[in-house]
């Protein structure tokens, strides 16, 4: 009778067993990914459940799966591969190429080459940045950029017997005996076929003797012109009378430039001519390229600033506002490091896996594991963009929970005194008995079996309330 009773309720046992599938506990984590969804660290998944990760920030999917499945108490594996952002292909350059510094990742270059026969116009490069390719989109037009020989009368100019000029090439000017430049001694061939500046002028010397209308036909000082940029020569501001047919020349302002019009102003019948001079703010052009940073500018001209701004993950190291000046741009390009944090918590008995040398940059990851015991917290912490770590170091914890002593009950699986963390057991009552509570529970991070053990009642308690 015992060995049939024994045979009867081994029976059930493996019944029972068979028919509850094992669950999976919380989903791993995997450096460069992280959950699509927030999850509890006690929550459990049922056998065929799928989770869904997701690339980091600054990072994009390249292949793989992003989900994985729960299978008989163990995930998949995720095959999801994450490769850092691309700003892709610049696009289609008509009568050129774009050549590509390397994988178009951001700070990379690409640059512009045009077909022969064809002249660039604009700058050669763009650079990936956050936002995608940045600066203005080159141009390849037909021809190549050349320059005529540029004509000044009563000069001498390096021209020589050049009668095109190349972009780059430049010519200078020196004025015939008895005549005085107006404009740049210097000027260079530009794309588009132009000179920069303008060519300049050879002028007879201003009037100097003394005329017969002084008094009578001169002017006095000339007033300065609102907004003009420009002020008469140094040796002509303390001059307080000027004779018919003198001349003033004038010079723009520090911090501008000559952009065409005469620079001479002449005293006639007591008058003096209106000032065609015309001044322009000097452009400084590029503050200078930031490694994992860019500059954002007000203008590129004389009073104008530039700013740095350090990607995610970085800090500003130098002056941050660069100035345009007479001279160019003052100061230097600063420089945006990675921020760092400092040496994990060491008040942890897990170990971390891997060799692990600060300094702990930006996205560092580190993985820690238990050589006796269970790991408590996160397997996998990080350096943030704020230079703190994701979380604090998990911790190495022996937990076990003692024998579910049920009465009237049996479970499957090893006999023992005690059940390590995350150990699950199904419970059956016997026969004759009926369960009131979960069938299933797991030893949790506390000792204690979770949700909380069943209880196992005689069904004939139930008959004698009848």
């Amino acid at each position: 009778m015992d060995l049939g009773w024994n045979i009867l309720v081994l029976s059930f046992a493996l019944l029972a067993s068979a028919q509850v599938p094992k669950k999976c506990s919380a989903p791993p984590e995997y450096p460069l990914t992280k959950l699509a969804k927030r999850y509890s660290p006690m929550q459990r998944f049922s056998s065929g459940q799928k989770v869904y990760y997701v690339c980091g920030e600054d990072f994009n999917p390249s292949r793989g799966s992003r989900a994985v499945q729960c299978v008989a108490g163990k995930w998949t594996k995720l095959t999801l591969k994450c490769e850092k952002k691309s700003c892709g292909n610049a696009g289609d350059l008509p009568n050129g190429e774009f050549q590509y510094e390397g994988n178009s990742f951001h700070g990379e270059k690409v640059y512009a080459v045009c077909n022969d026969g064809y002249t660039l116009k604009g700058l050669n490069y763009m650079i990936c940045k956050k936002s995608g390719w940045t600066g203005e989109f080159p141009s390849c037009e037909e021809g190549e950029a050349t320059c005529s020989t540029p004509t000044v009368a009563n000069s001498v100019s390096s021209a020589g017997e050049v009668s095109v000029y190349r972009v780059g090439d430049y010519v200078t000017f020196a004025c015939s005996r008895g005549f005085q430049l107006d404009g740049a001694q210097q000027i260079t061939c530009v794309p588009g076929g132009l000179w920069q500046p303008q060519p300049p002028r050879c002028l007879p010397p201003p009037v100097t003797t003394p005329s017969p209308d002084r008094g009578t036909g001169g002017c006095g000082v000339p007033v300065n012109i609102h907004n003009s940029n420009a002020n008469p020569a140094d040796k002509y501001i303390a001059m307080t009378s000027f004779a018919s047919g003198d001349r003033v020349p004038y010079v723009c302002d520090v911090g501008y430039i000559q952009a065409g019009g005469s620079r001479y102003r002449m005293c006639m019948k007591g008058k003096w001519t209106p000032l065609l001079l015309r001044c322009e703010r000097k452009p400084c052009g590029s503050a200078g390229e930031i490694t994992n940073g860019q500059f954002t500018y007000t203008g590129v001209e004389f009073g104008d600033t530039a700013t740095a701004v350090c990607d995610e993950g970085h800090r500003l190291v130098g002056k941050a506002t660069r100035n345009c000046l007479s001279k160019g741009w003052d100061g230097r390009v600063p420089d945006c490091e990675a921020v760092a944090c400092a040496e994990p918590p060491g008040r942890t008995n897990a170990l971390m896996k891997g060799l692990q040398e600060p300094p702990y940059t930006y996205r560092t990851v580190v993985q820690y594991h238990c050589r006796v015991g269970t790991l408590i917290g996160q397997r996998l912490i990080w350096c943030t963009k704020d230079g703190t770590w994701s979380d604090s170091p998990p911790k190495c914890k022996e937990i076990t929970c003692p024998s579910p002593n049920v009465r009237n009950a049996y479970w499957m699986g090893s006999q023992t005194e005690l059940y390590q963390y995350r150990h699950t057991i199904s419970i059956e009552c016997n026969p004759g008995y009926k369960k009131s509570g979960p069938s299933t529970v797991t030893c949790g991070d506390d000792g204690k079996w979770s949700p909380g053990l069943p209880d196992c009642t005689s069904r004939r308690t139930n008959w004698r309330g009848w």
